[in-house]
């Protein structure tokens, strides 16, 4: 036997050392007269970032670092105000910085399909474009001018006469020669031609060919010698002809340039010391100077094309227009960009075509901007899981960071979507901090999984769920509700108003010592509590407009909480809230339905018989017990072989379940409620079923901290309460959860008259001694007898000793890794519940609740469950 321990080993284990809570620990009150103001409208209006300081230190860190992948992973659970936060500290820092240069689009005159991109300072984008609009406009109406003036035509005149002299001097000379030898020359469209001449005339060659042969051979023999006159006389024609077509040109060339390079010349001086814009406006002259003749066209008109409205696809001028990409003129500070929607194009920009005579056209005026184009200079803020929603989003995000450049291209030329001829725009070199917003969890993932990641984001930036409760926090609370009522127009808030928020955001931190920082939550119950006061007609929203909020709240969606109080207060689900009963103790759940969490009495029983198969968690054999739950029981049993297997084998055959439950239960915080009703069954002492239990334990029999202590405390009082409060009732918790209370004021009120009681332990022995009302060395010796018992007979019936009766088929069904990585951060996130060992039940996908009819022994009966 084990003499050397007891169950009243503990430090306050002796029966009525147990000392209740009082009112005033089990929720700590905000009292208005501390807060120093009376209404939110006194109060400045709140900056910078509440209780976050790891996190705006990450920041500071992150966006002020210039190298390479100081990049910033912001991380969070959702509702913190995150974003709004990230986006008021990026703003407020990107506003003292200077502004980014403009970004333009023009033509390539050397590779078209390549358009050139040019950098130039703020502002000074929209201005080249208005410039060279100008000037393009100018150069049209006035080549046009030009070349229709009478100085223009005078001068084409007289170099047209020159050359006509010269020519006609060619002519005579030639038709002499040609004369002298008989025959008469004819200058015909596709050159010269002679004709004999007989007699002074010229013969036609039916005439020609009745003289005497020895006549035409004569005629032959000169004609021959013709050639070689014709042929220099064509050549010093034909060199007359050039000389003036080149005389022309010249004088077009002239005309050109006494147009253009005058207009062009105060563009190149005013752009000098931007060389890459200079050497475009080079270009722009010499292509001008070379294609002057498409201004002369009957189809351009001589009025400026500002009052014609923007060139067609199909205009050849249209190549000297100027596509602004990014126009930065009028902003104050760099630029900050949340991206929402990071598809593909709308993070690296796009090309748009439109239809012309049955085909798609695209020219480099048609390149459209992307995020990173836009946050080029300044902060690029992206919510990560949006951008996992957009297929190769991440990918294209990281090239962009890796190459330092934001290369447009058509998705379908990357992927082989599209065959179609598209142009290629040169990649314009990215400077911008990149701001990811998302969950731990995802931050892990990426971290894990994508090597990159740990390059590119090297700056990780945690927002926490809740924040101190002190006296800084608390004015800084109530400075965000005066900057929220300001900036969407609520009514302000009164002191006490005030003090009530302070109060919930303790509840929903769950810690009287810290506030939550989920301000999107808090914020609409201010929006709710507005729309009461107003209802009301009331000046400021009062405390009692807040509790009316959270109480509506709760109402929209506690149906199914009220449907099992029903249940509960008309028999169908059993538990006792009076009496004693043996092996039976009412332990604390919490259902989590999402949108609600809430406590739910659940009765649990053992039962003790001879055996060697140790405690049997029905829960686990019927694959209803998750694995936080079993590993519960199995910390049970290893308290129960410590305590009475030392020197013996333990000889016990224990089974515990959850009456009633069918839609399956996880967490330890049940162990102990589950060895209270084996120590229960097993000594025969009843335990009070006024009393509900909640915690865990370890194998040394201490009490260990859960979550959803609130939830649960409040569940097992309404059922007290609905059934009448007899003074006799309460809730044993973990010592350790105390400072978790932050209970409701019908529970405050209750504990104050001394109708409910809060009972604080921090032992097994501690929880026993006040469950069964009994002196824990009284239970120890009771439990030594009947295991003593119950071995004896093991051993006098002959059993084998077995590791477990369980069928071969029974066990911890298989979860794959996956599946049990997401099942453990669920539970981390627990729908706000931060604490550990919380007990919840796990909906089945059906539902909640599920009928089932069946047959009793004494007969039929239906049971919902």
């Amino acid at each position: 036997m084990n003499k050397h321990t007891n169950l009243g080993s503990g430090r306050k284990g002796c029966r009525g050392l147990v000392t209740k809570a009082t009112a005033e620990q089990v929720r700590r009150v905000c009292e208005p007269e501390t807060l120093g103001f009376a209404h939110t409208d006194e109060l400045p209006s709140l900056e910078g970032i509440i209780g976050q300081e790891r996190a705006v230190r990450a920041l500071h860190f992150g966006l002020g670092i210039k190298e390479q992948g100081f990049n910033v992973f912001v991380a969070g659970p959702p509702g913190t105000g995150k974003i709004t936060a990230v986006e008021n500290f990026i703003e407020e820092l990107a506003a003292g910085q200077p502004v980014p240069s403009d970004w333009c689009y023009v033509h390539n005159f050397r590779q078209p399909q390549r358009p050139r991109a040019l950098e130039l300072p703020t502002g000074r984008g929209a201005e080249l474009q208005e410039d060279l609009h100008q000037i393009i406009s100018l150069v049209q109406r006035d080549i046009r001018r030009a070349f229709n003036s009478e100085e223009y035509g005078r001068r084409r005149t007289e170099q047209l006469e020159v050359f006509a002299a010269r020519r006609n001097e060619l002519l005579n000379a030639l038709g002499k020669a040609v004369h002298e030898k008989g025959f008469a020359l004819q200058v015909t469209p596709v050159g010269f031609m002679i004709t004999p001449l007989v007699e002074g005339r010229m013969v036609k060659e039916e005439e020609f060919m009745s003289l005497p042969a020895e006549v035409r051979e004569g005629f032959a023999r000169r004609k021959d010698q013709l050639q070689g006159v014709i042929q220099d006389a064509m050549r010093q024609l034909g060199g007359v002809e050039r000389e003036a077509r080149e005389a022309l040109e010249k004088l077009d060339r002239e005309v050109a340039e006494f147009v253009v390079v005058p207009l062009v010349a105060p563009l190149q001086d005013k752009y000098g010391a931007l060389s890459e814009v200079r050497e475009y406006l080079d270009e722009v002259r010499d292509d001008l100077l070379k294609n002057y003749g498409l201004f002369k066209e009957a189809g351009f008109d001589a009025e400026p094309r500002e009052q014609k409205g923007s060139p067609s696809r199909t205009d050849p001028v249209r190549k000297y227009e100027v596509n602004v990409l990014v126009d930065n003129s009028g902003r104050k500070g760099a630029p900050v960009v949340m991206e929402v929607n990071p598809s593909v194009p709308n993070l690296v920009g796009r090309i748009d075509r439109e239809a012309q005579f049955g085909a798609l056209v695209t020219d480099f005026t048609m390149i459209r901007a992307g995020s990173l184009h836009n946050a080029n200079g300044g902060y690029l803020v992206i919510p990560v899981d949006e951008l996992l929603k957009n297929p190769f989003s991440w990918s294209v995000l990281k090239r962009a960071m890796r190459n330092k450049k934001i290369a447009i291209e058509d998705f379908g030329d990357r992927h082989g979507i599209l065959s179609a001829k598209s142009l290629q725009p040169e990649p314009i070199p990215f400077r911008a901090k990149v701001v990811l917003l998302g969950s731990p969890e995802l931050y892990r993932l990426f971290y894990l999984l994508d090597p990159e990641f740990q390059e590119l984001f090297k700056v990780k930036a945690e927002f926490d769920s809740v924040m101190p409760r002190n006296p800084e926090n608390v004015r800084k609370y109530a400075a965000f509700f005066a900057t929220l009522c300001r900036k969407e127009g609520l009514l302000h808030i009164d002191v006490s108003g005030i003090a009530r928020l302070v109060e919930y955001g303790s509840r929903m931190a769950e810690n009287q010592e810290m506030l939550s920082a989920r301000f999107a939550d808090i914020a609409d119950v201010v929006r709710e509590a507005n729309y009461y006061a107003l209802s009301e007609g009331a000046e400021y929203i009062l405390s009692a407009h807040i509790q009316k909020a959270v109480d509506e709240r709760l109402h929209r969606v506690n149906l199914v909480q009220e449907k099992l109080a029903e249940w509960l207060d008309r028999g169908l689900l059993l538990v006792e809230t009076d009496g004693a009963e043996t092996g039976q103790v009412n332990a604390l759940t919490v259902a989590d339905l999402g949108d609600i969490s809430f406590g739910r009495p659940v009765r649990v029983t053992a039962s003790v018989a001879a055996g060697r198969s140790g405690v049997v968690d029905i829960e686990r054999e019927s694959r209803l017990g998750g694995p936080l739950h079993t590993k519960g029981v199995l910390i049970l049993g290893g308290f129960l072989a410590e305590r009475f297997g030392r020197d013996e084998p333990l000889t016990l055959a224990a089974r515990l379940v959850f009456e009633q439950s069918y839609s399956g239960v996880d967490g330890d915080s049940a162990s102990v409620a589950e060895l209270a009703a084996i120590v229960s069954a097993l000594t025969g002492v009843p335990v009070r079923q006024g009393i509900a239990v909640t915690g865990s334990m370890n194998q040394k029999g201490r009490v260990q901290a859960i979550g959803g202590v609130n939830e649960k405390v409040e569940g097992f009082f309404d059922l007290c309460r609905a059934r009448g409060l007899t003074g006799r009732q309460g809730v044993v918790i973990p010592r350790s959860n105390v400072q978790n209370l932050m209970l409701k004021e019908e529970v405050i009120e209750a504990v104050r008259a001394g109708q409910f009681a809060i009972f604080p332990v921090e032992t097994v022995d501690e929880a026993l001694s006040v469950l069964t009302g009994e002196d824990p060395r009284r239970l120890q010796a009771l439990a030594e007898a009947r295991v003593k018992a119950l071995r004896e007979k093991a051993h006098g019936n002959g059993e084998k000793e077995t590791v477990s009766s369980r069928p071969a088929n029974a066990g911890t069904p298989a979860v794959a890794p996956a599946t049990l990585l997401a099942s453990q951060l669920a539970e981390k996130g627990g729908g706000g519940k931060a604490g550990v060992g919380d007990t919840r039940e796990k909906p089945e996908p059906a539902g909640i609740f599920r009928k089932t009819v069946g047959r009793n022994p004494a007969g039929t009966s239906e049971s919902i469950t």
